[in-house]
């Protein structure tokens, strides 16, 4: 005689957690199988209607039928100890790990590649690659990194990340840089615009129509943004920038955040900036640019106008840069603080 079908009945929680591994993207397709057998079983249908409509093996139904039956949902998972055995142990995984974080034999060049790592310790190519994925390994990537060697580093960077959490009162803080030799690039070729399925193109090919430098202030707790263009860097013209914005700024006291570029270290425009009563000026540690706000939304101005930009002349380069700065003043929000003071990896 057969075995009757266990009777499936579902708690609401066990409902919603099944009806959300299927609806997942991410969910492996053995677990949504396993949830819809169980799902079609508590609507109280038969093996035999399961099979059919999920277009599986009878067992299949019986097995995860009476799986989840005998222990709900722990028993849609797969048991311990099921499956290959790895062929490396933890050690010979270890080894590729380590290996791979070294120095390779000049041989081999400047970096390991898998093939070359697998071939250095005898090891299949497949599990050097599962190895370095499952360790976020990339031998393959380096980026450039500078160490202040600024013996005033801390209380330099303690003044500014103080005017950036409790600035003075009656005061307002200024975010100062240039970005100098912005080409003014234009294409060879037209522009190939977006499709579905296919990314907008650009030709490789350009030609230079000149460069332009832009002088630019953050006001720091607003986001907005004061910006001239300028064709010498240099002390005169940095001057007459600090002239304008304490123009810009009568009633209050200004602290102006700048890196070590000459022209804000030199003896001219500190003697003229001591003699200023409501200017001063705040400087990064050397090598420590990064703690000028200014810089972050250089980075937007390079993404949302200069990199992709077609310009056919500098005066065009220019006129589309003020356009998007009194746009982006219109909705300027001053940039969220997220560091937690936790000390960070070099």
């Amino acid at each position: 005689m057969a075995r009757r079908a266990p009777r499936i009945e579902l708690s609401a929680k066990e409902r919603m957690t099944l009806e959300s591994i299927i609806r997942s993207p991410s969910s492996a397709q053995r677990d949504v199988l396993r949830a819809r057998v169980v799902l079609l079983a508590a609507s109280d249908q038969r093996n035999e209607q399961i099979q059919q409509t999920l277009k599986v093996s009878k067992p299949v139904v019986i097995k995860w039928r009476r799986r989840f039956a005998a222990q709900r949902l722990e028993g849609l998972r797969d048991e311990a100890g099921r499956g290959r055995k790895r062929k490396y142990n933890a050690e010979i995984r270890h080894r590729i790990a380590a290996t791979a974080c070294g120095t390779p034999p000049a041989s081999v060049g400047t970096h390991w590649s898998v093939r070359a790592l697998a071939k250095h310790l005898n090891v299949g190519t497949m599990v050097v690659q599962s190895v370095l994925a499952a360790e976020s390994i990339q031998p393959h990537r380096f980026r450039y990194w500078k160490h202040s060697n600024d013996p005033e580093f801390e209380p330099k960077m303690l003044t500014v990340v103080g005017l950036y959490l409790a600035p003075p009162q009656n005061a307002v803080v200024l975010s100062v840089d240039e970005k100098t030799s912005i080409q003014a690039l234009d294409r060879t070729q037209p522009r190939l615009l977006m499709r579905p399925h296919q990314i907008e193109r650009l030709s490789h090919e350009y030609k230079r129509n000149g460069t332009a430098s832009l002088l630019a202030a953050l006001e720091v707790h607003s986001g907005q943004i004061h910006a001239q263009t300028i064709r010498r860097n240099n002390s005169d013209t940095f001057i007459r920038f600090l002239r304008r914005l304490l123009a810009a700024y009568p009633d209050v006291e200004l602290y102006v955040i700048v890196d070590n570029g000459s022209s804000h270290t030199s003896k001219k425009t500190r003697a003229w900036a001591a003699r200023q009563k409501r200017l001063h000026l705040a400087f990064t540690p050397t090598h420590a640019s990064w703690l000028n706000q200014i810089e972050i939304w250089f980075g937007i101005l390079t993404r949302k106008v200069v990199r992709r930009g077609i310009f056919a002349s500098r005066h065009e380069l220019v006129a589309k840069i003020m356009s998007f700065i009194e746009s982006y003043n219109l909705e300027a929000r001053p940039f969220a603080w997220t560091y937690t003071g936790n000390p960070l990896a070099a």
